[in-house]
C-alpha cells in the first residue's frame, strides 16, 4: 500500500500562568493550555496523524510526559522529530488537515501563521497544509471557555 492516513486528536485544560501556543504560534493572552510540554495540542493533534498513518505509536509513546527532557519543550520540535521519524521509515507527507475547536480566543486571524509554521517544521508547502478554527457553541468544557481541543488528519506515501 503506498498511501495511508491517520487521524489524531488532542485537548488540553485552560490554565493561567502560562503561555499560549497553538501551531507554533504564541498568542498574547494571559491564560494557557495545562500540559508537560508546551501543550500546543494543534501540533500534537498533527504529530499522532501523522504516527498513526504510519502505523506507529502515539506521541506520548516517543515524547512521555515523565521525562523531564519534555518538560515545556516547543512542540515544533516535536513535530519535527516526527517528521524525521517517518521519512527515516521511508514516507513522505502529503498533506494534513486539521481543525481547532476553542470558544477563545480568535484563531482565524492568526491561521495563516500557523499554516507557515507547522510548513517549516515539516518541511511541506503551506499549501499542503488545510487548518480551520470553529467554537463548540457553548457546549461542554471547550465551549464554556475551559479548554481547547484539535482534530487532525494526514495522508503519507511510500517514498
Amino acid at each position: 500500500m503506498n498511501l495511508r492516513i491517520g487521524h489524531g486528536y488532542d485537548i488540553h485544560r485552560i490554565v493561567t500562568g502560562r503561555p499560549l501556543v497553538l501551531g507554533g504560534v504564541r498568542f498574547d493572552t494571559d491564560y494557557g493550555l495545562d500540559g508537560h510540554s508546551d501543550a500546543d495540542c494543534l501540533t500534537h493533534a498533527i504529530c499522532d496523524a501523522l504516527l498513526g498513518a504510519a502505523a506507529l505509536p502515539d506521541i506520548g509513546h516517543f515524547f512521555p510526559n515523565t521525562d523531564p527532557v519534555f518538560k515545556n519543550i516547543d512542540s515544533q520540535i516535536l513535530l519535527q522529530r516526527v517528521t524525521a521519524e517517518l521519512s527515516a521509515r521511508g514516507w513522505l507527507i502529503v498533506n494534513i488537515d486539521a481543525s481547532l475547536v476553542a470558544e477563545k480566543p480568535k484563531i482565524y486571524p492568526r491561521l495563516a501563521e500557523m499554516k507557515s509554521a507547522l510548513a517549516r517544521s515539516t518541511g511541506l508547502d503551506a499549501s499542503q497544509i488545510g487548518l480551520k478554527a470553529t467554537t463548540n457553541e457553548g457546549i461542554d468544557q471547550i465551549g464554556q471557555g475551559l479548554a481547547i481541543a484539535a482534530h487532525a488528519v494526514a495522508l503519507i506515501e511510500r517514498a
